[in-house]
């Protein structure tokens, strides 16, 4: 069974052997295949993608891989990655990035999906924010409060706040995307909190066309916030924070829009509370933070995982973890359950992802020699 687990899990996915322009560019989860010109130019023709006859287009593969603290994790049994777990992060982001089509809020990058673990996406100009929505305090920012900090991104917060209560409004605290130079007060680092007033003073600087596109962005991040929250309630779950990344494409007319991208309002993006165990004053993670928990448990020393100048440490533990494989698999019992859940519609689990996708690419759409 250990076996047939192994090959079913899509842990290396950089190597396919796609026609491209430039490098593949592998991410956490995700690799990017930035197609040919040539080979832009004929599937926007074939096949009617809404954009300029010339927009560069990508293969985007998700994996299986499992990130946590910054690190790959691997169980027992050679599985180097999370049963289905690819699968259902795109059929869940998909789902969402469809709804807030038909929402008429704003289109997403993804222009295509010739298999469960792939899409093909226009190239987007990112605006170089992670925007994080809080509608419930926990996780770090509680630590932060507890420890007497009230200001959160220019927000101040009241005193008397419990450990995970909804707030009183929808929070959104910004982060930098990649290391920016030179805007007055930003650290150059990746990942550091900012201000609506740091963005609406540099609003170029951040990547916005213009500084009226703020008050878009934030309108896109609450009603895209509110429209997966509603849909989670009316499956009894909670919606308590996610992160939205933004970016700008030329459409086929020509126009410039403000569209979604990356991923939204998956377990991996996001956190997820079931809503009957809140209720009863217990939080039940039906997202990553599930596994992030069991690997704070897990260790003998947390300190490895939570601690960033402990780095090299925590890289070297989790290469040298292989851990339980039932750790893995309730991972993948979660995401699978949400990904059920929120579409309607089973997950697709192939034995062998990378021959399937390389089938796929190469005979329909004749990007693999």
């Amino acid at each position: 069974m250990t076996m047939n687990l192994a090959d079913s899990v899509l842990a290396v996915n950089d190597d396919l052997p796609i026609r491209t322009a430039q490098p593949v560019h592998s991410g956490k989860v995700r690799s990017v295949y930035w197609l040919t010109a040539e080979d832009s130019a004929r599937l926007i023709r074939e096949r009617d993608y809404p954009v300029l006859p010339d927009a560069p287009l990508a293969v985007m593969v998700i994996s299986d891989r499992l990130s946590a603290f910054d690190c790959i994790w691997h169980a027992e049994g050679g599985v180097n990655g999370v049963p289905g777990k690819g699968a259902a992060l795109n059929a869940i982001a998909s789902h969402w990035f469809s709804q807030f089509r038909n929402q008429g809020l704003a289109d997403a990058h993804i222009l295509d999906i010739p298999h469960p673990f792939v899409w093909i996406v226009q190239k987007a100009r990112p605006v170089k924010i992670e925007a994080i929505c809080r509608q419930y305090i926990t996780g770090s920012m509680w630590r932060a409060y507890q420890q007497g900090e009230r200001e959160f991104c220019g927000i101040q917060l009241p005193d008397g706040l419990q450990k995970d209560q909804r707030l009183p409004e929808l929070l959104i605290t910004p982060s930098t995307k990649g290391i920016l130079r030179g805007i007055p007060g930003v650290p150059e680092a990746d990942d550091v909190n900012i201000s609506r007033q740091q963005i609406a003073d540099n609003a170029e600087a951040f990547g916005f066309r213009s500084p009226d596109h703020i008050a878009l962005y934030e309108q896109l991040l609450t009603e895209g916030f509110a429209t997966i929250s509603e849909e989670l309630q009316s499956i009894d779950q909670i919606f308590v924070d996610t992160k939205f990344e933004f970016g700008y494409v030329t459409d086929r007319n020509g126009q410039e829009k403000l569209i979604y991208m990356d991923e939204v309002g998956t377990p991996d993006s996001s956190r997820i509370w079931d809503g009957p165990a809140y209720r009863e004053g217990r939080i039940v993670e039906q997202s990553k933070e599930a596994f992030r928990q069991f690997l704070l448990g897990h260790f003998s020393d947390p300190d490895i995982l939570l601690n960033k100048s402990r780095m090299n440490e925590r890289l070297a533990l989790a290469c040298d973890t292989a851990l339980p494989l039932q750790a893995i698999m309730d991972v993948s019992d979660t995401y699978i359950g949400m990904a059920e859940k929120i579409t309607g519609q089973h997950v697709y689990r192939p034995e062998n992802p990378k021959a399937e996708i390389i089938a796929v690419l190469r005979d329909h759409y004749h990007l693999i020699d």
